[in-house]
């Protein structure tokens, strides 16, 4: 399945705003850059196309670029766990590394684009780049039964492609069962995750002069800026006492 591009205010995010507490120590985290739950939910279901990093049986990194399906199982009384299910060819050895080693991690990319010292008031600056991105440590499960196969490809149908759902039921349960037989599917339940919002958030004077720069740019930039107007960064006082 293929990755699509949502917008951070997707309805669903909204409802997943709790998730593990837990510092995962595996990026460099300042404090003014520190995403919470619900932000890590909004950009992992934006952007689902991921990285699954674990190591091979050399004790090296092995890494697949997924797209993975965000899950969220409230418990009365608990803080909510994500777990996120995904799947490999059969012919990937990364399921074999998984069932032998089943923690690894995991990390997705937000929206990136270079800053130019332009945006600050004065000349003494450097360049930068910001962007948005989250990691997690997590441990995986793999899914053997076709009902758990079947649960996960209609939740990726659902994220990617929702007008191929009818397609699918229709191609009979013998052609379902050969395609996937060759695939290995996993639940990831999600131990431990960095958000990191990095907008410049402790250089206020570059705020308002970044999101006209961000309004006027690519995609890339234009997403950005509608996270500086989620953190509330270079909004004009009209608009942050309307917020």
């Amino acid at each position: 399945m293929t990755g699509r591009h949502r917008g951070i205010n997707d309805g669903r995010s909204a409802r997943r705003s709790t998730a593990p507490s837990a510092i995962l120590q595996g990026m460099y985290l300042p404090p003014q850059f520190k995403g919470d739950a619900g932000q890590a939910a909004a950009l992992m279901e934006a952007y689902p196309f991921a990285s699954l990093i674990s190591t091979d049986d050399a004790g090296l990194p092995y890494v697949t670029h997924l797209p993975l399906h965000l899950e969220q199982f409230p418990q009365a009384g608990q803080e909510a766990p994500f777990v996120l299910l995904g799947h490999v060819a059969k012919a990937n050895p990364h399921w074999h590394y998984l069932q032998a080693r089943p923690k690894a991690v995991v990390t997705f990319m937000g929206p990136h684009a270079y800053m130019t010292p332009r945006v600050y008031p004065d000349l003494a600056r450097v360049p930068t780049w910001n962007y948005i991105t989250v990691h997690c440590t997590v441990e995986a499960r793999l899914l053997e039964h076709f009902d758990d196969k079947d649960h996960l490809l209609k939740h990726l149908i659902a994220d990617h492609d929702p007008a191929y759902a009818n397609q699918w039921r229709g191609l009979g349960e013998d052609y379902q069962h050969k395609m996937m037989n060759g695939i290995v599917a996993f639940e990831l339940k999600l131990l431990e995750l960095q958000c990191k919002v990095k907008l410049n958030q402790h250089r206020p004077e570059a705020h308002a002069a970044m999101r006209a720069l961000y309004a006027q740019g690519g995609e890339n930039e234009q997403a950005l800026g509608d996270w500086m107007d989620r953190l509330r960064l270079g909004a004009s006082p009209a608009n942050s006492r309307e917020a």
